[in-house]
């Protein structure tokens, strides 16, 4: 379940409820990664048929021709209301007066497209968290928005969630909060998880209209805390 607000002191919008799909299909016929970088359109359907975490981004940065950005990020523990991760990008204001970092920027073309999350054990025995993320809309308007997220631990896949944000209009900020049920982990599978920290992965793909716009990564590690002891 997710819940999409637009702000009105941006652009007029109303509190819509974006659909999540509860039963995300399988298909029989798999898909390397390289096969998907020679399709000129990745479809969701393609992402689906992937069957471990990809090494590479599956489109450019310059795939995202509606200028959406990604502000702020919240997750958010939905039992106890307990804020676990929250991260915002600087206002305009601010990104202006910091001087640009010339040589990192033509070293690195996927800067910001990757984040490290750094957890305690007790996350993997949570049921459901919130993940509240704002975004922005340019001058274009957005169609059948939708997120489809994998996470691995090495080749298991351990979850795919998959949201629609549906229709954004044109020069929006835009709220919305996905609600993760999580899977009962296995004991030993969490120990493992615990012990080999950055080796649990995502993949974040955005579609508009069918068509991947956007690929995001991240790792995870779930040994917060146990350095100390």
């Amino acid at each position: 379940m997710s819940v999409l607000t637009a702000d009105l002191t941006k652009k007029k919008g109303v509190m819509r409820t974006a659909k999540s799909r509860k039963d995300v299909p399988n298909y029989d016929t798999p898909l390397s990664e390289e096969e998907a970088l020679m399709k000129s359109v990745i479809s969701p359907e393609d992402v689906l048929r992937l069957n471990k975490i990809t090494e590479n981004y599956l489109c450019s940065p310059e795939a995202n021709v509606y200028d959406i950005d990604f502000t702020r990020f919240k997750i958010r523990d939905m039992d106890t209301g307990t804020v676990l991760f929250e991260i915002a990008k600087p206002p305009p204001q601010d990104l202006e007066e910091e001087e640009p970092d010339v040589d990192q920027e033509e070293s690195d073309p996927n800067a910001g497209r990757f984040v490290r999350y750094q957890f305690t054990p007790q996350f993997l025995k949570l049921k459901t968290v919130g993940a509240t993320v704002e975004f922005t809309v340019g001058g274009r308007s957005v169609n059948k928005f939708r997120m489809i997220e994998r996470h691995f631990f090495r080749d298991k896949l351990l979850k795919t969630f998959d949201f629609e944000f549906g229709f954004c209009i044109p020069n929006s900020k835009n709220t919305c909060e996905h609600i993760y049920e999580f899977p009962t982990i296995h004991p030993d599978l969490a120990e493992e998880m615990i012990k080999n920290p950055f080796d649990t992965r995502s993949d974040s793909f955005y579609f508009v209209d069918d068509k991947l716009i956007m690929h995001n990564k991240a790792d995870y590690a779930y040994n917060g805390g146990l350095q100390q002891q």
